[in-house]
Protein backbone atom coordinates (compact mmCIF):
# COMPACT_ATOMS: atom_id res chain seq x y z
CA UNK A 1 0.00 0.00 0.00
CA UNK A 2 1.05 3.39 -1.09
CA UNK A 3 -0.57 6.75 0.27
CA UNK A 4 0.60 10.07 -1.48
CA UNK A 5 -0.85 13.37 0.10
CA UNK A 6 -1.23 16.26 -1.18
CA UNK A 7 -1.88 19.10 1.52
CA UNK A 8 -1.95 22.08 -1.15
CA UNK A 9 -4.81 20.17 -3.51
CA UNK A 10 -6.04 18.74 -0.22
CA UNK A 11 -6.11 14.77 -1.82
CA UNK A 12 -5.03 11.60 -0.65
CA UNK A 13 -4.13 9.03 -3.71
CA UNK A 14 -4.45 5.45 -2.05
CA UNK A 15 -2.29 3.02 -3.91
CA UNK A 16 -2.59 -0.70 -3.60
CA UNK A 17 -2.00 -4.10 -5.68
CA UNK A 18 -5.83 -3.41 -6.67
CA UNK A 19 -5.12 -0.45 -8.17
CA UNK A 20 -5.42 3.34 -6.95
CA UNK A 21 -8.01 5.94 -5.87
CA UNK A 22 -7.88 9.45 -5.24
CA UNK A 23 -10.11 10.70 -2.22
CA UNK A 24 -10.50 14.47 -0.69
CA UNK A 25 -7.67 14.54 2.11
CA UNK A 26 -10.47 15.72 4.41
CA UNK A 27 -12.84 13.04 4.22
CA UNK A 28 -13.86 10.38 6.65
CA UNK A 29 -12.48 8.05 4.33
CA UNK A 30 -9.07 9.59 4.24
CA UNK A 31 -9.13 9.93 8.13
CA UNK A 32 -9.76 5.97 8.37
CA UNK A 33 -6.74 5.34 6.59
CA UNK A 34 -4.25 7.89 7.66
CA UNK A 35 -6.00 6.54 11.06
CA UNK A 36 -5.18 3.15 10.52
CA UNK A 37 -1.17 3.69 9.53
CA UNK A 38 -1.19 6.29 12.21
CA UNK A 39 -1.62 3.48 14.86
CA UNK A 40 1.04 0.74 13.55
CA UNK A 41 3.52 3.93 13.16
CA UNK A 42 2.89 4.60 17.19
CA UNK A 43 2.47 1.02 17.98
CA UNK A 44 6.61 0.65 16.91
CA UNK A 45 7.19 4.01 17.80
CA UNK A 46 6.20 2.62 21.80
CA UNK A 47 3.94 5.80 21.56
CA UNK A 48 1.63 4.03 24.35
CA UNK A 49 4.65 3.55 26.73
CA UNK A 50 4.33 8.09 26.92
CA UNK A 51 1.55 8.29 29.74
CA UNK A 52 1.15 7.87 33.01
CA UNK A 53 -2.16 8.17 35.77
CA UNK A 54 -2.32 9.60 38.83
CA UNK A 55 1.28 8.80 39.29
CA UNK A 56 1.46 5.08 37.75
CA UNK A 57 2.91 4.58 34.14
CA UNK A 58 -0.13 3.52 32.15
CA UNK A 59 0.77 1.71 29.17
CA UNK A 60 -2.20 1.79 27.01
CA UNK A 61 -3.63 3.99 24.01
CA UNK A 62 -5.28 6.84 24.82
CA UNK A 63 -8.54 6.64 22.95
CA UNK A 64 -9.17 2.71 24.78
CA UNK A 65 -8.69 4.09 27.79
CA UNK A 66 -11.65 6.91 27.37
CA UNK A 67 -13.16 3.97 25.91
CA UNK A 68 -13.38 1.84 28.77
CA UNK A 69 -14.29 4.32 30.89
CA UNK A 70 -17.46 5.03 29.04
CA UNK A 71 -17.80 1.47 29.74
CA UNK A 72 -17.50 1.25 33.12
CA UNK A 73 -19.53 4.83 33.70
CA UNK A 74 -22.20 2.83 32.01
CA UNK A 75 -21.69 -0.56 33.25
CA UNK A 76 -20.99 0.40 37.07
CA UNK A 77 -19.36 -3.25 37.54
CA UNK A 78 -18.51 -4.19 41.60
CA UNK A 79 -14.97 -5.28 40.58
CA UNK A 80 -12.80 -5.29 37.68
CA UNK A 81 -10.45 -8.04 37.17
CA UNK A 82 -7.22 -7.43 35.36
CA UNK A 83 -4.20 -9.95 34.35
CA UNK A 84 -1.09 -7.96 33.23
CA UNK A 85 -0.28 -5.28 36.05
CA UNK A 86 3.09 -4.38 34.85
CA UNK A 87 3.52 -0.91 36.59
CA UNK A 88 0.17 -0.79 37.86
CA UNK A 89 -1.37 2.28 36.01
CA UNK A 90 -4.52 0.87 34.44
CA UNK A 91 -4.84 -0.56 38.22
CA UNK A 92 -4.75 2.84 39.50
CA UNK A 93 -7.14 3.86 36.26
CA UNK A 94 -10.16 1.42 37.50
CA UNK A 95 -9.79 2.39 40.76
CA UNK A 96 -9.76 5.96 40.10
CA UNK A 97 -12.92 5.51 38.41
CA UNK A 98 -14.99 3.76 40.90
CA UNK A 99 -13.91 6.74 43.49
CA UNK A 100 -15.14 9.22 41.30
CA UNK A 101 -18.64 7.67 40.68
CA UNK A 102 -18.37 7.16 44.95
CA UNK A 103 -19.15 3.54 43.70
CA UNK A 104 -18.00 0.50 46.39
CA UNK A 105 -16.20 -0.81 43.63
CA UNK A 106 -12.65 -2.50 43.62
CA UNK A 107 -10.03 -4.16 41.34
CA UNK A 108 -8.10 -7.28 41.31
CA UNK A 109 -4.56 -7.36 39.26
CA UNK A 110 -3.17 -10.46 38.52
CA UNK A 111 0.40 -10.78 37.15
CA UNK A 112 2.76 -13.45 37.35
CA UNK A 113 5.50 -11.54 38.28
CA UNK A 114 4.95 -8.24 40.27
CA UNK A 115 8.19 -6.57 40.99
CA UNK A 116 8.94 -5.43 43.95
CA UNK A 117 9.23 -1.49 43.04
CA UNK A 118 6.33 -1.87 41.36
CA UNK A 119 3.98 -3.27 44.26
CA UNK A 120 6.08 -0.95 46.80
CA UNK A 121 4.60 2.05 44.57
CA UNK A 122 1.43 0.41 43.65
CA UNK A 123 0.45 -0.16 47.57
CA UNK A 124 2.12 3.21 48.63
CA UNK A 125 -0.57 5.26 46.18
CA UNK A 126 -3.71 6.64 47.94
CA UNK A 127 -6.31 4.06 46.33
CA UNK A 128 -4.77 0.85 47.17
CA UNK A 129 -7.91 0.15 49.62
CA UNK A 130 -9.47 -0.38 46.08
CA UNK A 131 -6.71 -2.65 44.54
CA UNK A 132 -5.99 -6.28 45.76
CA UNK A 133 -2.87 -7.93 44.05
CA UNK A 134 -2.49 -11.99 43.18
CA UNK A 135 1.14 -12.99 42.41
CA UNK A 136 0.71 -15.83 39.75
CA UNK A 137 0.12 -17.62 36.72
CA UNK A 138 -3.18 -15.90 35.47
CA UNK A 139 -4.34 -19.50 34.02
CA UNK A 140 -2.92 -21.42 36.50
CA UNK A 141 -5.62 -22.87 38.62
CA UNK A 142 -4.37 -21.40 42.05
CA UNK A 143 -4.57 -17.68 40.61
CA UNK A 144 -7.91 -18.73 39.38
CA UNK A 145 -9.14 -19.95 42.51
CA UNK A 146 -7.88 -17.11 44.75
CA UNK A 147 -9.39 -14.92 42.38
CA UNK A 148 -12.80 -16.30 42.21
CA UNK A 149 -12.69 -16.66 46.14
CA UNK A 150 -12.66 -12.55 46.31
CA UNK A 151 -16.12 -12.32 44.32
CA UNK A 152 -19.25 -12.12 46.68
CA UNK A 153 -22.56 -13.81 45.07
CA UNK A 154 -24.08 -11.55 43.05
CA UNK A 155 -21.10 -9.16 42.11
CA UNK A 156 -21.13 -7.93 38.86
CA UNK A 157 -17.63 -8.35 37.02
CA UNK A 158 -15.67 -7.24 34.10
CA UNK A 159 -12.36 -9.02 33.43
CA UNK A 160 -10.18 -7.45 31.00
CA UNK A 161 -7.28 -9.72 29.75
CA UNK A 162 -3.93 -7.34 29.15
CA UNK A 163 -1.29 -10.62 30.37
CA UNK A 164 0.57 -12.57 28.17
CA UNK A 165 -1.14 -11.77 24.46
CA UNK A 166 -0.55 -15.03 22.28
CA UNK A 167 -3.60 -16.88 21.15
CA UNK A 168 -3.68 -20.01 23.19
CA UNK A 169 -2.95 -17.99 26.38
CA UNK A 170 -5.67 -15.62 26.28
CA UNK A 171 -7.58 -18.54 25.23
CA UNK A 172 -6.97 -20.06 28.34
CA UNK A 173 -7.93 -16.74 30.22
CA UNK A 174 -11.11 -16.39 28.10
CA UNK A 175 -11.70 -20.02 29.61
CA UNK A 176 -10.87 -19.60 32.88
CA UNK A 177 -12.66 -16.30 34.06
CA UNK A 178 -15.70 -15.99 31.50
CA UNK A 179 -17.74 -17.60 33.91
CA UNK A 180 -17.75 -14.80 36.43
CA UNK A 181 -19.11 -12.39 33.79
CA UNK A 182 -23.11 -11.94 34.00
CA UNK A 183 -25.19 -11.13 30.92
CA UNK A 184 -24.23 -7.54 29.78
CA UNK A 185 -20.96 -7.74 31.14
CA UNK A 186 -17.60 -8.34 29.46
CA UNK A 187 -14.47 -9.99 29.17
CA UNK A 188 -12.18 -8.06 27.05
CA UNK A 189 -9.20 -9.62 25.10
CA UNK A 190 -6.87 -6.43 24.84
CA UNK A 191 -3.77 -5.93 22.35
CA UNK A 192 -5.36 -7.49 18.74
CA UNK A 193 -3.63 -4.65 17.41
CA UNK A 194 -0.79 -7.29 17.21
CA UNK A 195 -2.30 -8.92 14.11
CA UNK A 196 -2.54 -5.80 12.68
CA UNK A 197 1.49 -4.28 13.68
CA UNK A 198 2.62 -7.90 12.51
CA UNK A 199 5.01 -6.55 9.80
CA UNK A 200 6.51 -3.24 11.52
CA UNK A 201 10.01 -3.54 12.61
CA UNK A 202 9.40 -4.34 16.36
CA UNK A 203 6.28 -6.74 15.01
CA UNK A 204 6.45 -10.71 14.35
CA UNK A 205 5.03 -12.47 11.54
CA UNK A 206 3.49 -15.05 13.09
CA UNK A 207 1.50 -12.34 15.26
CA UNK A 208 -0.99 -12.32 12.21
CA UNK A 209 -2.98 -15.07 13.40
CA UNK A 210 -1.49 -15.37 16.78
CA UNK A 211 -3.05 -12.50 18.64
CA UNK A 212 -5.89 -12.16 21.08
CA UNK A 213 -8.69 -11.32 18.48
CA UNK A 214 -7.52 -14.91 16.80
CA UNK A 215 -8.54 -15.84 20.50
CA UNK A 216 -11.31 -14.23 21.16
CA UNK A 217 -12.91 -15.31 17.77
CA UNK A 218 -12.68 -19.14 18.57
CA UNK A 219 -13.84 -18.24 22.08
CA UNK A 220 -17.20 -16.99 20.92
CA UNK A 221 -17.69 -19.85 18.20
CA UNK A 222 -17.49 -22.15 21.14
CA UNK A 223 -19.48 -20.10 23.55
CA UNK A 224 -22.55 -18.91 21.99
CA UNK A 225 -23.64 -17.42 25.32
CA UNK A 226 -20.78 -14.69 24.70
CA UNK A 227 -21.04 -12.36 21.25
CA UNK A 228 -18.52 -10.34 19.74
CA UNK A 229 -19.66 -6.76 19.79
CA UNK A 230 -18.27 -3.18 18.82
CA UNK A 231 -18.49 -0.67 21.87
CA UNK A 232 -20.57 2.19 20.47
CA UNK A 233 -20.07 5.53 20.62
CA UNK A 234 -21.58 7.56 23.65
CA UNK A 235 -21.40 10.93 22.41
CA UNK A 236 -20.56 11.62 18.89
CA UNK A 237 -21.21 14.68 17.08
CA UNK A 238 -18.86 13.79 14.01
CA UNK A 239 -19.20 11.58 11.04
CA UNK A 240 -16.66 9.10 11.77
CA UNK A 241 -18.32 5.79 12.48
CA UNK A 242 -14.96 3.63 13.59
CA UNK A 243 -12.57 3.73 16.14
CA UNK A 244 -8.78 4.45 16.61
CA UNK A 245 -7.72 1.45 18.69
CA UNK A 246 -5.41 -1.40 20.21
CA UNK A 247 -8.05 -3.46 21.16
CA UNK A 248 -9.66 -4.49 17.62
CA UNK A 249 -12.25 -7.56 18.18
CA UNK A 250 -11.92 -7.62 21.99
CA UNK A 251 -15.27 -7.26 23.58
CA UNK A 252 -16.89 -10.39 24.00
CA UNK A 253 -20.53 -9.46 25.81
CA UNK A 254 -22.34 -12.20 27.74
CA UNK A 255 -25.91 -12.17 25.95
Amino acid sequence: MQLHIDTDAQTLLHQTSDGERSMNLYSVEAFNLVSSLWVKLGWNAKYPYTFSWLGRPLIQLPEDVIRIQEVIQQLKPDVIIETGVAHGGSLVFYASLFEAMRSKGRVIGIDIEIRPHNRQAIEEHPLFDRITLIEGSSIDPDTVAKAKALIAPGEKVLVILDSNHLRDHVRAELEAYCDLVCPGSYIVATDGVMQEVADVPRGAPSWIDDNPSAAAHQFATAHPEFELVKIPYVFNESSLNTQITHWPDAWLRRR
